[in-house]
C-alpha cells in the first residue's frame, strides 16, 4: 500500500516539533570551558573581529551559515499562506542544505509582505550570515527584492525559486536533448507559467542559446504585440520570446 506522505509528514512534525535543533560545536562541562566559550575568553575573539571584520568568516559560524528567508506569499503549490504556515517548508529547506551540502542554515519567516521592509530586514540581518537564500516570495516583488539585496549587501543573495529552479530545469533540458539528438538552438520550447520560476527558466534557456521559446501565463501566451497591456516583467520577457507572435492559450 502506498504511504500517505502528507499524513506521515504531519505525524513527524507532531513527534519532533519541527526538523531542526541547535547543537554546540564545543563542549561546556566545567567552569574553564564556560570561560572559554563565553566570558571572559570570548572577548578575545570579538576584539579580533572588531579590528578586521573579515575574520568573522574564520572565527564564527558566518563562514558556513545561510539564512533561508520567506514572507510566505508564494509557498510551493499552496500560495499566500503567511509566515507561520511557511515555516515547515523553510525548515525542510534548511534540512536539505545540511544533508546534501553540509551547510548550516537558519529559517526565518517575516511577518510582512512589504518590499522595502523585507529589503531593510534582510540587510540588517546580513552580518550574521555568509549568504541569503530567498524562498517562496511572490512575483513581481521577488525580482526587486533580490536585485536590490544583491546591490546593497556584501554577501551572496540567491532566490531559490528563480535561479535554483532554472539551473535544474536547464540541466534536465540538456540531458533530454542528448536523448533525442537535437540542439537547444533548433527545438521549440514552451514554458508553462510566467511567475518567478518560469521567467528565470526562460532567461536561462535564452542565455544557453535557445532561439524559439514561448511563455504562457494564466492569461495566455505572452506576446510582444500586447506589451503595452502586460505587467512590466511580462512585457520584458515577451520582447525576447515568442518569435512567431503566437496568441491564445496553452492548448
Amino acid at each position: 500500500m502506498k504511504k500517505d506522505v502528507k499524513a506521515l509528514a504531519l505525524e513527524q512534525a507532531k513527534q519532533h516539533g519541527g526538523k531542526l535543533e541547535v547543537v554546540s560545536k564545543v563542549t561546556i562541562d566545567d567552569r574553564e570551558d564556560l570561560s572559554i566559550a563565553y566570558t571572559p575568553g570570548v572577548a578575545a575573539v570579538s576584539s579580533a573581529i572588531a579590528e578586521d571584520k573579515k575574520l568573522a568568516y574564520e572565527l564564527t559560524t558566518k563562514k558556513n551559515t545561510v539564512a533561508v528567508i520567506s514572507d510566505g506569499s508564494a509557498v510551493l503549490g499552496l500560495g499566500n499562506i503567511g509566515p507561520e504556515a511557511a515555516m515547515p517548508v523553510m525548515e525542510g529547506k534548511a534540512a536539505l542544505f545540511k544533508r546534501f551540502a553540509g551547510v548550516d542554515s537558519i529559517p526565518l519567516v517575516l511577518d510582512t509582505q512589504d518590499t522595502e521592509e523585507i529589503i531593510q530586514i534582510v540587510k540588517a540581518l546580513a552580518p550574521t550570515f555568509g549568504g541569503v537564500n530567498l524562498e517562496d516570495i511572490s512575483a513581481p516583488r521577488c525580482f526587486e527584492i533580490e536585485q536590490r539585496l544583491i546591490e546593497e549587501c556584501d554577501i551572496p543573495i540567491f532566490h531559490d525559486d528563480q535561479h535554483g529552479t532554472a539551473i535544474v530545469v536547464l540541466s534536465a533540458l540538456f540531458n533530454s536533448l542528448k536523448l533525442i539528438g537535437k540542439t537547444i538552438e533548433e527545438v521549440k520550447i514552451v514554458v508553462n507559467g510566467g511567475g518567478s520560476a518560469g521567467l528565470s527558466v526562460t532567461r536561462k534557456f535564452l542565455a544557453a542559446g535557445a532561439k524559439n521559446v514561448t511563455v504562457v501565463d494564466k492569461h495566455g501566451i505572452l506576446n510582444a504585440d500586447d506589451a503595452a497591456e502586460l505587467p512590466e516583467h511580462h512585457a520584458e520577457i515577451a520582447k525576447v520570446t515568442n518569435p512567431a507572435h503566437a496568441s491564445g492559450t496553452l492548448q
